[in-house]
């Protein structure tokens, strides 16, 4: 089962990171719009759409990634007060009840969906009504099914990680990621008050270990 759970992070990881690089393709299309736009006197006809494509498909696929790293939006205020084994019943019994049917839809749906927007000007794919450039769409709309298919193995990974917290009464591990700097520095101020703390009580006891 623990391979199970590594496996699906780290094909979830993949694509998140993978996907993690339309901000930067959407940073370098809103500065070539701003530098024509204000400089040049000559705006593009695309530059919204990419960006909002971007921005958009990053959203969607991003999903299973963060579920996989627990870095979703929780109202944890009761939650972090419960013991593991509490938190993993609880849990295992709210992704039966509103996640799975909640991802399942969003399969269902997206699938039609992108079917449509496939299907529009007689096979060739629908565009963007609202752009001058009319931007395809139809296969950014296909990204909303595939989304969900990766949200619904990780919750798979996730509810397998419920049974074994339920099991041992300690959740198992997570993928980790390169820490931000910022929390990267409060975590070694810490780390330099522990240490000041150890050597403070070591300097107040006496050759045989007596505190003086």
């Amino acid at each position: 089962m623990e391979k199970f759970i590594l496996l699906i992070d780290t094909v979830t990881a993949w694509v998140g990171k993978a996907f993690a690089w339309c901000i930067m393709v959407m940073a370098v299309g809103i500065g070539y719009e701003v530098f024509v736009r204000y400089i040049m006197r000559d705006p593009t006809s695309w530059a919204f759409d990419i960006s909002y494509m971007m921005f958009g498909a990053l959203f969607m696929m991003a999903g299973a990634y963060t579920l996989s790293r627990d870095g979703h939006v929780r109202g944890d205020v009761l939650y972090r007060l419960w013991k593991p084994k509490a938190q993993a019943i609880i849990e295992f019994v709210l992704y039966f009840l509103f996640f799975f049917p909640g991802v399942i839809a969003l399969i269902i749906a997206g699938w039609d969906y992108a079917g449509e927007s496939w299907s529009y000007n007689s096979g060739r794919g629908e565009v963007s009504v609202m752009s001058p450039a009319n931007v395809p769409i139809f296969q950014f709309k296909s990204i909303i099914p595939i989304a969900g298919f990766l949200l619904f193995i990780q919750g798979i990974a996730q509810v397998c990680r419920c049974i074994l917290c339920i099991r041992t009464g300690e959740w198992p591990p997570h993928l980790e990621d390169v820490e931000e700097m910022e929390l990267a520095m409060q975590h070694a101020h810490v780390y330099d008050l522990d240490d000041q703390g150890d050597q403070g009580s070591q300097g107040n006891q006496d050759g045989k270990g007596n505190m003086t």
